[in-house]
């Protein structure tokens, strides 16, 4: 048995990336420790895999996601609690399958106020209830390593019948990619709230407004299931850690098939862009929670973007997947069109929300 013990990093120690592993990390410390087998994991822990898909006994499969959540300083607690259970319920909802159950430990720091920890847990509960998810048990305490709320992990499944459901990784040779909202609408939305009085001094009020009631947009719960019962939808992501580019990369690496995309195609809402520029971030590399990544059958991309604008969603189409580009080495991950130039996709790079929200 290893004599090694739990410590922090070691005096002088190169800082690590912040945030989920790399591709290259996560194969290196995690691709062979999953325990025992089962025959029955159809879709397993891997780079862009949002839920585990479980065959059942009866046939039908079960999706199964597990999260942390963060809160920003500032945010209110009903809206910590409403995005707990909605980002824990979007990566269920990417394999098209409706969430039903979950449970979530709520992990508070000594002192914290009793009546704000109910506050949480009813926002929680509340955000639950209107997705039709049901609370099944968790864990709540109040712990001297933990410095704010934190959800230390939500985990969130449901139920489909055999065939009804996708992966990230379903996306076809010739699928056309579709985006809803824009990019960065999680990185937008909290770091207006954590840095609400710069951005007060540099903004218009109508555009930084726009940006905190962004935090209302960090689920793909109803993009998700609108768009794949409008039905022809391969694949589907959430575009979280990376923002889009990463998520473009996740889809096209689990699919194995290279994705062309024009972000020039697509705008960059106002709010968020103002917001990307006053605090300097890439906003097609910030984290973006509530941005829909789809792979559709072309036939089919006239009938999704109806249904997702029915539900006052918008979407835009960025791309297509296309095999042929695997013939190239410098194209095997995909190509990217910005700012009128072509370049091959790079692989996922940290994402910069981090030095901003920790800048708080």
């Amino acid at each position: 048995m290893s004599e090694r013990t739990v410590s922090g990093p070691p005096p002088g120690a190169e800082a690590p990336r912040v945030g989920k592993l790399s591709p290259a990390r996560m194969a290196a410390l995690c691709a062979s420790s999953i325990g025992r087998r089962d025959p029955r994991l159809l879709v397993g822990p891997g780079a862009g895999l949002d839920a585990a898909i479980l065959e059942l006994a009866d046939g039908r499969v079960m999706a199964v996601a597990e999260d942390p959540i963060f809160p920003a300083a500032g945010l209110p607690l009903e809206t910590f609690g409403w995005f707990t259970a909605h980002i824990g319920a979007s990566d269920v909802a990417v394999t098209g399958v409706r969430p039903r159950h979950m449970t979530y430990s709520l992990l508070l720091p000594p002192g914290y106020p009793e009546r704000d920890a109910k506050t949480i847990i009813d926002s929680v509960s509340a955000a639950a209830g209107e997705l039709g998810i049901s609370i099944v048990g968790g864990h709540t305490g109040w712990y001297g390593a933990v410095t704010m709320p934190i959800v230390g992990g939500i985990t969130v499944w449901g139920f489909a019948e055999r065939g009804c459901w996708v992966s990230p990784g379903g996306a076809r040779d010739g699928d056309v990619l579709l985006m809803t909202k824009g990019p960065a609408v999680e990185a937008a939305a909290l770091l207006a709230v954590i840095h609400r009085q710069l951005l007060q001094s540099r903004l218009a009020p109508s555009l930084l407004e726009r940006a905190l009631a962004r935090t209302s947009e960090i689920t793909v719960v109803e993009d998700a299931l609108t768009a794949f019962g409008a039905g022809g939808v391969h694949a589907m992501h959430d575009a979280t850690e990376g923002g889009v580019l990463t998520g473009i990369w996740e889809i096209a690496h689990a699919a194995g098939i290279p994705a062309a995309c024009d972000l020039d195609a697509a705008p960059v809402p106002e709010d968020i862009a103002a917001v990307a520029r006053e605090l300097g971030f890439d906003p097609w590399a910030g984290i973006s929670e509530g941005t829909l990544l789809a792979a559709v059958a072309p036939e089919a991309v006239a009938s999704v973007a109806a249904a997702l604008a029915a539900k006052g969603i918008p979407a835009w189409t960025l791309g297509r997947f296309d095999a042929a580009l695997a013939k190239d080495s410098a194209t095997s991950a995909g190509l990217l069109v910005r700012g009128g130039v072509a370049r091959p996709l790079p692989e996922p790079a940290e994402d910069p929300f981090w030095a901003l929200f920790a800048a708080r």
